[in-house]
């Protein structure tokens, strides 16, 4: 299923989504617990996203799409005095990086997809704005996800993270999943097969395996994109059908 975005469009987003993370978190007490984040603290949420903007730094330039050292991934955190000037430095680096990358320069990832540069300015979109969303939630005043940038974040949980075994919910689910956001003019089919998934397009559906059980899910862009990363639950969508097989589309 082609990505519902562009460099820029992804861009803009991070952009958009870091400044407002960054705003909240220069007013929070850094030690608020984050809800939708089991165990982390605001400090802890703060570092987490700046760790992963300076470990994607650290690779999608190099030109290669051999898996990067394992030990990029460690990072030494500042104390709580220094960390929002750190995050500032990491933020402005990575933006900095990905609008000077060839979106078509080779990179590696970790998905069923092709391993170009792009797949980090979609994917860095997309952590900030959910993560944007945790923070405002720990203050009581989260904001939608942007409607458009919601839509191919669902995209992005069914064509890479679900395929690439992330998921957090069962593994042993048979049949149909529906998802629509009417108000966007979208929809999507995913087929499960125990550990297997698997993106439908609509003319396919009713193939030869049939169409087992189904279940529909509709709502909101946003809403849609937050339940499958388990920050709301489906049960604030219209659902119909066999509502277990929702579980297993959660990634987070």
């Amino acid at each position: 299923m082609r990505a519902h975005g562009t460099k820029e469009l992804w861009l803009d987003a991070l952009r958009a989504d870091a400044a407002a993370f960054r705003a909240v978190a220069g007013e929070a007490d850094l030690t608020a617990v984050v809800p939708t984040c089991p165990d982390w603290t605001v400090l802890n949420l703060v570092h987490h996203l700046g760790g992963v903007y300076r470990w994607v730094r650290s690779h999608a330039s190099r030109g290669v799409t051999s898996a990067p050292d394992p030990a990029t991934r460690r990072h030494d955190y500042p104390g709580a005095d220094e960390t929002l000037a750190w995050f500032d430095e990491e933020a402005k680096g990575l933006i900095e990086l990905l609008d000077a990358l060839d979106p078509n320069m080779p990179a590696w990832n970790w998905a069923p997809q092709a391993k170009i540069a792009l797949f980090w300015h979609r994917r860095m979109a997309h952590e900030t704005a959910v993560h944007r969303w945790d923070i405002q939630m720990s203050q009581g005043m989260a904001e939608p996800l942007d409607d458009h940038l919601a839509v191919d974040g669902i995209t992005e949980v069914l064509d890479s993270w679900l395929p690439a075994g992330k998921r957090k919910g069962p593994t042993d689910r048979y049949g149909v999943v529906q998802l629509t956001a009417p108000e966007e003019g979208q929809e999507w089919f995913v087929r499960l097969r125990g550990e297997g998934i698997a993106l439908l397009d609509t003319d396919t559906l009713l193939d030869a395996d049939g169409p087992d059980t189904r279940v529909h899910a509709s709502g909101p862009a946003s809403d849609l994109m937050l339940a499958l990363w388990g920050r709301i639950g489906f049960d604030t969508l219209e659902v119909s059908g066999d509502e277990s097989l929702l579980a297993s589309l959660r990634t987070g």
